[in-house]
């Protein structure tokens, strides 16, 4: 038969302490809006104001973070975010840990949510959770969209592709400021493997895009008044190509280059600091005379 401990059963029930002076928790996320599947990075800051030194991110639950709808529904995981990674902070001193909820969390439908953070100190057997710190999911409207093919084995030429879609979106930022995205997924589009902004977007601009020989995307945009964007994205979503391209005597259009290839015709390339591949250093700037 087995007897209950009234005492050892009180210790289980017992909530961890609340530690709201001592160490002080914040979320912060650098944008208010996201498209669904776009990564969407949050930091967590650790305030340590105890006077002692706390050694943190032993345990796999030293942090967990939760979604909750406007409504107040508990959004669905799909595992926990890995936030293991010992550290100390310093009495007096902010600790960061950068978590994206993107990949564990079902935030697939458009509306306003909070995410919420809480801490937990062994030692001390307490915790300090956060304020919610709202986001929106929104959608984006579809301006075009391409399948196109990447071999299901590296190198392998004997099966047949494994098809995935390019989807250019266009969403109204804060209300104040269109942006492009891509959203790359497989063919049914319920599999998102990446949402990428490539940039902010002039009203009336109407993108171009082109998919060459090597299934990279090829997107020239007007994001200024006499400036152009180009980007190029390769089939795993990630842009290897960003160039600006001025309005001199004629519009940049897209162009089939030699081999294959897509170029860039008319206008004026301009070197910016934004550039990818990263500029040299001075290329840009006359080199100064021999002496």
């Amino acid at each position: 038969m087995k007897i209950f401990n009234p005492v050892l059963g009180l210790l289980l029930l017992t909530p961890l302490t609340p530690l709201p002076a001592q160490v002080v928790v914040e979320v912060t996320i650098e944008q208010e809006q996201f498209l669904p599947g776009e990564t969407l990075p949050v930091a967590v800051k650790i305030k340590n104001r105890s006077g002692q030194t706390l050694h943190m991110g032993r345990e796999a639950d030293w942090l967990t973070l939760s979604v909750e709808s406007r409504d107040g529904l508990v959004v669905a995981k799909s595992g926990e975010a890995p936030v293991t990674g010992e550290f100390t902070v310093e009495s007096s001193q902010v600790a960061t840990k950068q978590v994206d909820l993107s990949p564990y969390f079902a935030l697939t439908r458009p509306g306003r949510y909070s995410v919420i953070a809480t801490v937990r100190i062994k030692e001390w057997d307490g915790q300090a959770t956060s304020a919610p710190k709202p986001f929106d999911i929104i959608n984006g409207a579809k301006l075009w969209s391409q399948d196109f093919g990447v071999p299901a084995v590296a190198g392998a030429t004997n099966q047949p592709p494994e098809i995935r879609r390019y989807t250019l979106l266009q969403a109204n930022y804060l209300r104040k400021q269109l942006r492009l995205y891509l959203r790359l997924t497989d063919d049914s589009e319920g599999r998102v493997f990446k949402v990428v902004t490539i940039g902010p977007l002039v009203g009336l601009s109407r993108p171009e895009q082109q998919v060459d020989q090597f299934s990279h995307l090829h997107v020239l945009y007007q994001n200024g008044a006499h400036t152009f964007s180009y980007t190029v994205i390769n089939p795993d979503g990630e842009i290897i190509v960003r160039q600006t391209h001025d309005y001199v005597s004629s519009r940049p259009r897209l162009r089939p280059g030699k081999d294959g290839r897509i170029v860039v015709a008319g206008g004026a390339r301009r070197v910016t600091d934004n550039d990818l591949p990263a500029p040299k250093k001075n290329e840009d700037e006359p080199k100064p005379p021999k002496s």
